[in-house]
């Protein structure tokens, strides 16, 4: 089954179409409550570090350079990507951030990420 998977910034209500939200942020979103932000998994595990976190600080400037270092951090982490591919089920899973930035922040790159992995993932020759 292909997921698509769709990202809704945490201050937009969750809509029906949303199918299954997945908090993908290391901090909670100010001002959010549980309910409003109806996520059904809290992915903390494999947001970026709180130190890339900080470095990146939503510089465009270093938009590739994050997302490398990035790549790297979930590379090093297999159970958590595990754990959250886990969670992919769904014929439609949105991932949720609580960035002001909507096209250059961890959803963005995670999405992309977890795309280049299972592609690469389908090309290794089976033993």
């Amino acid at each position: 089954m292909t997921v698509t998977i769709k990202l809704k910034s945490a201050y937009e209500p969750a809509a029906e179409d949303d199918g299954l939200r997945i908090l993908v942020d290391r901090l909670w979103p100010r001002g959010i409550s549980k309910e409003r932000l109806g996520a059904e998994y809290w992915a903390k595990d494999i947001a970026p570090s709180n130190e890339l976190r900080k470095w990146y600080a939503h510089d465009p400037e270093k938009w590739d350079e994050f997302r490398e270092r990035y790549s790297a951090e979930l590379d090093a982490n297999p159970d958590g990507v595990q754990a959250l591919r886990s969670h992919l089920k769904a014929p439609v899973v949105t991932f949720v951030y609580s960035s002001k930035e909507h096209h250059l922040n961890n959803a963005v790159a995670l999405r992309d990420y977890l795309k280049t992995s299972r592609s690469k993932a389908q090309k290794k020759p089976r033993d």
